[in-house]
C-alpha cells in the first residue's frame, strides 16, 4: 500500500478548537469514547461470527487493553474487534467526521459552551485530540488477506495513511499526550477514569503500565488454568509438630498437609463487570447482591431502605435498579443520584429528567438503549419519550410501595417516617400516583401505631363504606356528613391537648412535616366525607361537664364576669373568652383556634401576605372547675392581674410559640410567682 497524504475537508481553525473546547468540563470523556468504539468493534465481530460470516478462534476472549506509559507520554487503547481496511479508515475516520461538518459547525457553534458534542458525526474518535498532540491508528481488518493500516494525524488539517505492521485482527489507537494531559499517562488516574465511565461495559477491560515488571502469584495446583503462564511448580512438604496426647505421650501430628502449588504470572483483573446486576432477572439476585451492588456503586455503607428492580422490554427497553436510601438524620443529604447507561456504557450521573421530582431522593442505575440523547450523549432531550420513562418509574415505585404495604407491613411501617414526605409530595404532584397510593398511606396515632385511612376511621368509630356511600348519594337538601379526624403537629407544644384526649379515650394522628398541611387539604378534596382539624381547634363536648338547667343562669353570670375581668387585666377588649366546666380539673385554661382560621393564616404566611385583620389569636377557654379560675372570679384577689396574665400565656404557649417580648414577660412573671411562694 502506498502512503497516502491528504487534507481534511474543513480547516483546523474551525473544528479542532471546538474539539478541544468540548471537554473542558469533562476532560476525561475521551476514554469513554475510545473504549466504547472498541466495544462496538468487538460486538460487531461476534455478530459476524453468529451470522456465519466469520469464524472466531476457539480460544477467542474479547477484551480491551489500555496501556499507560509515563516515560513515553503515551496512552494506548487496544481491542480485538473486527478492525478496519484502508477503505474503512478512509470512510469512518477521515471522511465521516467531516462530512457535513460545515452544517454541523453552523448549527452548534453557539452551543459549544453549554453542550458537550462528542458522539455527533463520528466525532467520538476525534475526542482524542483534546489530550493528544498526535494520534495513530494501527488496525487490521477481519477480512481475509486484508492489509494492516497505519493512520496518523497531528490534529491539524493533514493526515497520513499507509500500510501498517499489525498482525492481529483489531485496532490499536495510540495517543501522544500533550503537556497539559500527562495525568492520563498515570496508571492510578486512568484506573479512576475507567471505573467512572466503563465499570459495566460488556467487554472485559484491562489496564497495564507498559514495560512494567511482571507480577506473580502462587496458587494451588488444582486452580491452574490453561491460560496461566507458569513460572514454577512448587511441592510443599507436609508440616508436623510434636504434641502430647491425653495420656501424656508425645506424638508427631500433621498440622499442614503436603501441597502442590504453582507460581504464575499474576492474572489480570478486569475493571469492567460485564454482567451487571441490573441485567439479571430479579429471581437470580439475592438481598446481599443488591446491598453489595449499592455499596460498590454509591460508596454508601448505610443500608438502603428497599430497592426496585426495573426490567421492561416493551414499549421501550429499560433495565435498572433503584434504591430508596436510608435518611438517618436531618443533616443527611436528600439529593439522590441516578446513573444513566446506554448498553452498559456510562452516560451521566445526574439525570433528573427521567425521575419525577418527588423521587429525586432515589439512588440507582438505569440502562436504556432506546433513550434519546442529544449530540453529547451526556444529556437528554426533553421529549415525550422521557416522560414515558418517568411515568413507568413512578408506576413501578407505586407498585413496590403498595405491595410492601400489603405483604411486608412490618417493614413498611418501619420505613414510613422516612419515606412519607416523599410519598405525600408525590400524591400532590401526580394524580395517578395518588390514586395508586391511596390505600398505602399510613397515619401514626398517639400510641405510635400505623394505620391506613380505612383502619383509622374504623378505629375512631366510623364506617368508611357507609360514609362513602352517603357522600356519593347525598340526601336532598342535606350537606355531606363529615367524619372529623384530629391531628397533632407538635407533641411537646400540644402536650396539654394530647393529655386531655388520652384522658377521655380519644385518639389523634401525628403530623410532623411541612408537607402534611397541603397533603391533608388535598385529601379532603379527594375524600368528600373526610375532614381534619388540629387537636387544639376546639374543646369538644365530651371534654365538658353538662350544665344543669337550674345552674344555667348563674353560670352565664359567672362567664360574663370572668370575660370582663380577663379582658380588662390583659388589655384585650376584643379577646374571645369562653367559660366551661372541663372534666380535666388539672387544666385551668386552654387556647383554641378554628381549623379554618388557622389554615387561612398559614396560607397567607406561605404567600407572604399580611393577615388583613383576619388573623385571630384564638379563643381563651377557662375551666370553671379550676381553683385559679375560681380565685380570679372573686375580684378582690390580690394577685388577680398576675394570675390572669399567667393563665393566658400558659394557654397561648400550648397553642403557639410566644413572641420574644411575651416570653420575657412570662419568665419575669414566673419568677415573681416563685418569690410569692417563699413569703
Amino acid at each position: 500500500m502506498t502512503i497516502k497524504k491528504g487534507n481534511l475537508s474543513i480547516s483546523s481553525e474551525n473544528i479542532f478548537p471546538i474539539i478541544k473546547k468540548w471537554v473542558y468540563s469533562d476532560h476525561d470523556i475521551f476514554v469513554r469514547e475510545l473504549i466504547s468504539n472498541g466495544c462496538d468493534a468487538i460486538t460487531k465481530l461476534k455478530k459476524l461470527d453468529m451470522m456465519g460470516e466469520y469464524r472466531l478462534a476457539d480460544d477467542y476472549r474479547p477484551k480491551i487493553k489500555v496501556l499507560v506509559s509515563p516515560e513515553n507520554k503515551t496512552l494506548k487503547f487496544l481491542d480485538n474487534g473486527l478492525g478496519m481496511t484502508a477503505e474503512e479508515v478512509e470512510e469512518y475516520i477521515t471522511q465521516i467526521a467531516f462530512s457535513g461538518a460545515t452544517e454541523f459547525l453552523e448549527k452548534y457553534k453557539d452551543k459549544t459552551t453549554e453542550d458537550d458534542m462528542i458522539g455527533h458525526f463520528g466525532l467520538g474518535f476525534y475526542s482524542a485530540f483534546m489530550v493528544a498532540d498526535e494520534v495513530e491508528i494501527h488496525t487490521r481488518s477481519y477480512r481475509e488477506n486484508a492489509a494492516p493500516v497505519l493512520w496518523k494525524s497531528t490534529g491539524g488539517t493533514e493526515y497520513e495513511m499507509g500500510e501498517g505492521t499489525r498482525e492481529e485482527t483489531g485496532t490499536q489507537i495510540t495517543l501522544y499526550l500533550n503537556e497539559d494531559s500527562l495525568e492520563f499517562a498515570n496508571e492510578y488516574r486512568m484506573r479512576e477514569v475507567i471505573e467512572k465511565y466503563c465499570s459495566f461495559m460488556p467487554v472485559e477491560i484491562f489496564l497495564e503500565k507498559e514495560g512494567a515488571d511482571p507480577e506473580y502469584e502462587v496458587i494451588d495446583a488444582e486452580e491452574e488454568k490453561e491460560t496461566d503462564t507458569v513460572i514454577e511448580r512448587i511441592q510443599e512438604e507436609a508440616k508436623t509438630e510434636e504434641q502430647e496426647d491425653e495420656n501424656g505421650e508425645k506424638k508427631l501430628v500433621e498440622v499442614s498437609p503436603a501441597k502442590n502449588q504453582v507460581k504464575i504470572v499474576k492474572r489480570p483483573v478486569s475493571l469492567s463487570d460485564t454482567a451487571p446486576l441490573w441485567g439479571k432477572h430479579p429471581n437470580e439476585c439475592s438481598e446481599e447482591d443488591y446491598l453489595n451492588f449499592y455499596r460498590k456503586v454509591f460508596l454508601d455503607y448505610k443500608e438502603p431502605l428497599f430497592h426496585i428492580h426495573l426490567n421492561m422490554d416493551y414499549p421501550f427497553n429499560l433495565k435498572g435498579i433503584l434504591y430508596f436510601p436510608g435518611i438517618n438524620t436531618e443533616y443527611d443529604s436528600i439529593e439522590g443520584m441516578i446513573k444513566l447507561y446506554n448498553n452498559q456504557v456510562f452516560i451521566a450521573d445526574n439525570i433528573k429528567e427521567v425521575i419525577p421530582e418527588f423521587l429525586r431522593v432515589l439512588k440507582g442505575v438505569i440502562d436504556c438503549p432506546d433513550l434519546p440523547l442529544n449530540v453529547s450523549r451526556s444529556a437528554l432531550q426533553n421529549d415525550g419519550f422521557v416522560n414515558k420513562i418517568a411515568d413507568y418509574i413512578t408506576k413501578k415505585v407505586a407498585d413496590k410501595l403498595t405491595g410492601m404495604c400489603k405483604t411486608k407491613r412490618e417493614d413498611y411501617e418501619k420505613y414510613w417516617d422516612n419515606i412519607s414526605p416523599f410519598i405525600k409530595f408525590g400524591c400532590l404532584k401526580d394524580e395517578k400516583f395518588s390514586d395508586k397510593m391511596k390505600d398505602a398511606i399510613l397515619f401514626k396515632n398517639l400510641e405510635g401505631n400505623y394505620l391506613t385511612l380505612k383502619e383509622l376511621v374504623e378505629a375512631l368509630g366510623g364506617d368508611p363504606q357507609k360514609l362513602e356511600k352517603e357522600a356519593e348519594e347525598p340526601k336532598e337538601g342535606e350537606e355531606t356528613e363529615k367524619f372529623s379526624i384530629s391531628y397533632v403537629t407538635d407533641e411537646i407544644q400540644q402536650s396539654q391537648y394530647i393529655q386531655m384526649f388520652k384522658s377521655q379515650g380519644k385518639d389523634a394522628v401525628l403530623f410532623g412535616h411541612n408537607i402534611d398541611t397541603p397533603f391533608v387539604t388535598q385529601l379532603e378534596q379527594r375524600v368528600p366525607w373526610l375532614s381534619f382539624q388540629r387537636i387544639d381547634a376546639e374543646v369538644a363536648g365530651d371534654f365538658k361537664e353538662t350544665i344543669e338547667e337550674d345552674e344555667k343562669e348563674s353560670f352565664a353570670k359567672l362567664s360574663e364576669k370572668l370575660k370582663e375581668i380577663f379582658r380588662k387585666e390583659l388589655g384585650k377588649e376584643q379577646l374571645d373568652v369562653q367559660v366551661e366546666r372541663l372534666k380535666d380539673e388539672k387544666t385551668a385554661s386552654v387556647m383554641v383556634l378554628s381549623e379554618q382560621s388557622r389554615r387561612m393564616q398559614e396560607m397567607m404566611k406561605m404567600y407572604g401576605m399580611a393577615d388583613l385583620g383576619m388573623g385571630q389569636e384564638g379563643s381563651l377557654i377557662l375551666n370553671a372547675n379550676h381553683p385559679l379560675v375560681q380565685y380570679v372570679s372573686k375580684e378582690e384577689g390580690e394577685h388577680t392581674t398576675l394570675i390572669c396574665r399567667q393563665l393566658y400565656d400558659l394557654a397561648a404557649m400550648a397553642h403557639k410559640p410566644l413572641s420574644p417580648e411575651e416570653m420575657t414577660a412570662f419568665v419575669q412573671r414566673s419568677n415573681e410567682i416563685l418569690l410569692l411562694l417563699t413569703q
